[in-house]
């Protein structure tokens, strides 16, 4: 086993109405609230309402700053920084899913400067102090929920990258499954999807962690068998309430002891595709993954057909990653260049732009020869 530190300082709230609890939670930190939305959803299906009958309840003050987008901009950070910074705000509330909430944790550590979010990224400044944040998760994914972590793109800059501190842990998550029965098909699929590529990540770290992996393939068979089920029942509270559970475990980091932090590779390798042509962020990586594990069947065999044995009860490589794609088609999600509209023609650009963002992974290495055959095992 690799050397590990586990430290997780969030409060989880989970279950039914455990809104209830919000408006009390707020005012250990005081009434004026900065509230970082996405799009008119949370007002549609009564979260909003739900949310701010809470605040009145404290009598607090709200600055709203909505519109966030799902492939989350440092554009946005910036100005709600901004905006929190002039009205003098006190706590950071975030409602939505991962792109919200990872900007808002970047949001909670730009209020107290004044320069761009971006010097954290780009390792030109580091977090001193932040507002202290809370969330409302609305969809079951990435996990920002429990974690100290975000994803933001800059477009000038043509980047997007995975950045992580202490300071940017929520102080409390509110999770209510019911938050969850609204979002579409298409977006639980990807949800999905996602959980399931964390526990892959994780899995393919450095180290042997024997515990670790039982964990792991536990988190993603519960995915993998109950997701199964919720797109085919999507109204279905109790396996939205287990796919949510899922969800929140594959990124808090009870995956990652003696793992030595995971590989990540193939979350670079979609962040690519997202901030290329805007694709979202569970399809990139059902695009990314059996393209990886073909390149890796021939130095990694053992690892992967132990995954795949433990999943699907296959016994070779090829079978685990034809068992992989499989389920991501029955998802609806693209396994291939062209289920996405792009194609050979392609291939220059997304290279380019993967050597340019240093797509490599922590453990298992990529070169440039590497990722140009990753994005033809996506094409054949």
């Amino acid at each position: 086993m690799e050397n590990f530190v586990l430290y997780n300082p969030v409060k989880l709230h989970f279950g039914i109405d455990v809104i209830n609890d919000l408006g009390k939670t707020i005012a250990l930190y005081g009434k004026r609230v900065l509230l970082v939305y996405g799009k008119n959803s949370i007002k549609e299906n009564g979260i909003y309402n739900e949310i701010i009958t809470q605040l009145k309840s404290i009598n607090a003050e709200v600055f709203e700053y909505g519109g966030i987008k799902p492939n989350p901009i440092v554009d946005d950070v910036d100005a709600a920084a901004k905006f929190g910074r002039n009205n003098n705000v006190e706590v950071v509330l975030a409602v939505g899913g991962g792109s919200v909430i990872d900007s808002a944790k970047i949001i909670s550590i730009s209020i107290p400067v004044s320069h761009s979010a971006w010097d954290f990224f780009s390792g030109l400044r580091k977090p001193i102090v932040a507002i202290p944040l809370i969330t409302i998760l609305t969809i079951a994914a990435t996990g920002t929920e429990m974690n100290a972590f975000a994803v933001i793109q800059n477009h000038k800059a043509r980047q997007k990258i995975g950045w992580g501190h202490p300071l940017c842990f929520p102080k409390y998550s509110f999770l209510n499954p019911k938050y969850t029965i609204s979002v579409r098909y298409e977006n639980t699929a990807y949800g999905i999807s996602d959980m399931i590529a964390h526990c892959l990540e994780a899995y393919f770290g450095k180290g042997d962690a024997s515990l670790s992996d039982r964990i792991t393939i536990a988190i993603m068979k519960e995915a993998i068998d109950n997701g199964s089920m919720l797109l085919k029942d999507l109204k279905n509270y109790e396996l939205r309430e287990k796919i949510m559970y899922a969800a929140t475990l594959a990124l808090n980091g009870i995956t990652m002891g003696g793992r030595s932090g995971g590989d990540w590779a193939v979350h670079d390798i979609g962040h690519t595709f997202s901030l290329l042509f805007d694709i979202p962020h569970g399809a990139s990586l059902t695009l990314a993954y059996p393209a990886w594990m073909k390149l890796m069947k021939k130095r990694i065999p053992q690892d992967i057909s132990k995954l795949g044995k433990n999943l699907f009860d296959v016994n070779t490589t090829d079978e685990t990653i034809i068992k992989f794609e499989e389920f991501f088609k029955w998802m609806g999600c693209p396994v291939r260049l062209e289920d996405v509209g792009l194609s050979i023609e392609n291939k220059k650009q997304i290279l380019d732009t993967m050597i340019r963002n240093k797509v490599t992974g922590f453990h298992h290495k990529l070169n440039n020869e590497d990722l140009s055959d990753i994005i033809d095992f996506m094409i054949e």
